[in-house]
């Protein structure tokens, strides 16, 4: 973690960004935190859930909340929902800020945002977005008869306006400020969720944490953003993140599911535990397969959750052929945690958030080369590498170079010609010894430079 997010996490002044739908909130949440962490689109309504991410302004850091837009009159059935997210953000933010649309001005669904602003108690500041130039005069002007004081012309798309906004922040913020000496804390786990469309995950996340806190319905596709939720579980702090569903690329053909999907897959390579939440009823599909694959090609650590198994009759039978199933399709890694349980009633949920820290540990495991040379010499005694051109490959020494995961290099003569079976007997064996199961481990095979040899 870097130094201000380690500080923001810490001091950080809480912002909701609340507004109608496509004022440009997203765009000012990913202006904040310096990079893209909301979908945008110009399709009105892609928020749904709240999502928090930290950022800066100057040198003031930022908890940031983004929230969805919500309309009084929407045949979308998850709207009611969408309130209650953007009513939870509005009591946990130290400010607020009420963006309108600078170039259309007042709208009626703005005036109804500032009547339920005004309960709220909070300091509020107006922004008056997508004022580029003067095509925001008139809606700054009506702006002023809301009585939140004077409207911000800004340009979230543009960066316009921040310098204002940083002025009237500074009096709410009480905190050090991020170029002040401070200690770096520990980072916390990150912890992704994903899967297929309506397989569980969001009721999932909602189970672990206790509380409603993601969108769920038994539509698919709800969750379209990558929600981040900081927890703690058993004294480790976790961030939680949950994805949208994971569909067949060929079965992706608009563009925010595209967005979407991108969003789940960044996800994936900034985890450093993936859930693949599995539905029973239908386990261990094509698309499942390759959703696993792709976590293990990033080497992060997989645990599988085998949701909705209150519904499965045979259990044992199931499960023992799951297991025979992972074995042949995933071969590259042995022993990956399997998990049953309900997302809906929370059964086993301690015992997945378990095999998610067990297996954080494995991955974290270095192996000092003394060890593995012992090991090698036995391994390589027992079972020799074969001849080549008449003559046997020289097996040196093995080192572990990294974790995270972890990474052999095997120094031995003409490396390039080590049969690749040989190397697979060679990563087997390390699993077995040293208790790597579950874990994707890189291995490397290279040749040692002869000092005499250009002399």
């Amino acid at each position: 973690m870097t130094l201000s997010e380690a500080f923001c996490r810490k001091y950080g002044l809480k912002v909701a960004i609340v507004g109608r739908p496509n004022v440009g909130k997203s765009t000012l949440f990913n202006r904040l935190c310096g990079k893209r962490m909301a979908i945008v689109h110009d399709l009105p309504g892609v928020t749904r859930d709240r999502k928090e991410a930290f950022g800066q302004l100057g040198d003031i850091p930022l908890k940031l909340i983004d929230t969805a837009g919500i309309e009084d009159k929407s045949e979308d059935p998850l709207m009611e929902g969408m309130k209650v997210q953007v009513l939870m953000a509005l009591h946990e933010a130290d400010v607020i800020l009420f963006m309108i649309d600078g170039r259309e001005g007042i709208t009626p669904l703005d005036e109804s945002f500032a009547t339920l602003l005004r309960k709220s108690q909070k300091p509020i500041l107006l922004l008056a977005n997508k004022c580029e130039g003067k095509a925001g005069e008139i809606g700054i002007a009506e702006a002023w008869g809301f009585g939140f004081g004077e409207p911000f012309a800004t340009s979230a798309e543009h960066g316009q306006g921040l310098d204002s906004l940083y002025e009237a922040l500074l009096p709410y913020y009480k905190g050090p400020f991020l170029d002040e000496e401070e200690e770096v804390e520990t980072a916390p786990l990150q912890l992704a969720i994903v899967g297929r469309p309506n397989v569980g995950k969001s009721t999932l996340l909602n189970q672990l944490i206790g509380h409603q806190r993601v969108l769920t319905g038994p539509e698919a596709g709800v969750t379209r953003d990558s929600i981040g939720i900081e927890w703690e579980y058993k004294g480790q702090p976790l961030r939680l993140i949950d994805t949208a569903g994971l569909r067949k690329r060929a079965k992706v053909t608009e563009k925010l599911e595209w967005l979407a999907t991108s969003e789940s897959m960044t996800a994936v390579q900034y985890a450093q535990v993936v859930i693949l939440v599995i539905d029973a009823t239908q386990p261990l599909e094509k698309q499942d397969l390759h959703i696993a694959s792709q976590v293990i090609e990033e080497g992060r650590c997989l645990v599988l959750a085998l949701n909705k198994w209150d519904l499965i009759p045979r259990k044992q039978e199931l499960l023992t052929h799951l297991k025979d199933r992972l074995t042949t399709a995933l071969p590259q890694v042995r022993g990956i945690p399997l998990v049953s349980l309900s997302a809906l009633t929370g059964k086993n949920k301690e015992k997945l958030l378990d095999a998610v820290l067990a297996i954080y540990e494995l991955w974290n495991q270095r192996v000092s080369t003394a060890r593995l040379n012992r090991w090698l010499e036995g391994v390589v005694a027992h079972h020799p590498p074969p001849l080549v051109a008449g003559r046997r490959i020289k097996i040196k020494y093995l080192t572990q170079i990294k974790t995270r995961p972890p990474t052999f290099v095997l120094f031995s003569s003409k490396a390039t010609e080590l049969p690749d079976f040989y190397v697979r007997y060679l990563i087997n064996g390390l699993r077995e010894a040293f208790e790597l199961e579950g874990v994707p481990i890189r291995f490397s095979v290279k040749s040692s430079k002869n000092p005499y040899a250009e002399k």
